[in-house]
């Protein structure tokens, strides 16, 4: 049987998540990346003008307060138009698209994009759960992480998704220790290799970020984070587990959505990126 997630909770989860990671650097990193943010209800909007990726200029959390209407469409898009970014993505799971969400997109010129998977699972039944989970490497450790080793955290998991413009690490390495984050790593003697965080809302918790560098990889170490941040979000009182990944085409095959899969995450929707383009 399919877990529950409330929709309007997992959205509202994921773009929490990533305004709080993307607003909570200092003021410098602000001013020299261009971060801009927007609300509009329940809705938020992120964009940093100085990166290349275009990944962090996102929006979500509709629906929790309403059907979405054009009019919140349109403050968004004119939201990226101000900011100066050339791209914009806008985050709708499907039973939350309106009737006339078409028409809408088609006014707005919204284009589909890629596809993510929604994944999500009760917290208790994930940490009961040993099957599926790879054991760890004995030359690897995983452990939380501290001030001390945000940077080269954030160092491991800005390179390993290429997010490499200037002052991206920094962004990155401020959201350790913050309330509501906790951060893991696998370690190979003193060098991190591959890292994960969670993100609290709540009764619910996102996995948030998890990298794995290419030395690493095929030796447990994601399936080990896996486990170690839903017992983080155990100790947290979440109730509930959220992901997203990218979802698979015919032919394809995502390595992290079939380590979810296999730890205990269910599938919940499909979800379009729909794209606003200056």
């Amino acid at each position: 049987m399919s877990t529950v997630v409330p929709i309007e909770l997992a959205e509202q989860t994921e773009i929490r998540a990533y305004a709080d990671f993307v607003t909570g650097a200092p003021a410098p990193v602000w001013e020299a990346l261009g971060i801009g943010s927007l609300r509009v209800g329940t809705a938020l909007a992120l964009a940093i003008r100085e990166d290349p990726s275009r990944f962090f200029n996102k929006a979500g959390g509709f629906g929790a307060d309403g059907p979405i209407t054009e009019d919140v469409v349109a403050q968004v898009c004119e939201f990226y138009r101000e900011q100066g970014v050339p791209q914009g993505a806008f985050m709708v799971a499907p039973p939350l698209l309106p009737q006339d969400w078409g028409s809408i997109a088609a006014k707005r010129n919204l284009t589909e994009g890629g596809r993510l998977a929604k994944l999500g699972c009760e917290v208790d039944a994930l940490v009961g759960s040993a099957g599926g989970i790879a054991a760890l490497d004995p030359d690897l450790r995983v452990g939380p992480v501290d001030r001390h080793h945000a940077l080269e955290w954030a160092t491991v998991m800005m390179n390993t998704f290429g997010f490499t413009a200037p002052f991206m690490i920094e962004m990155a390495a401020a959201c350790v220790g913050r309330p509501n984050w906790r951060q893991y790593a696998v370690w190979e003697g003193e060098r991190i290799i591959a890292i994960g965080s969670i993100f609290v809302n709540g009764d619910c918790a996102d996995m948030f970020g998890g990298a794995t560098l290419p030395r690493g990889r095929g030796r447990g170490a994601q399936s080990a984070l896996l486990a170690a941040r839903a017992r983080a979000a155990q100790d947290a009182g979440c109730r509930w587990l959220v992901a997203e990944t990218g979802a698979e085409a015919p032919g394809e095959h995502n390595t992290s959505l079939h380590n979810m899969l296999r730890a205990g995450f269910q599938p919940l929707y499909e979800r379009v990126t729909w794209l606003w383009r200056a």
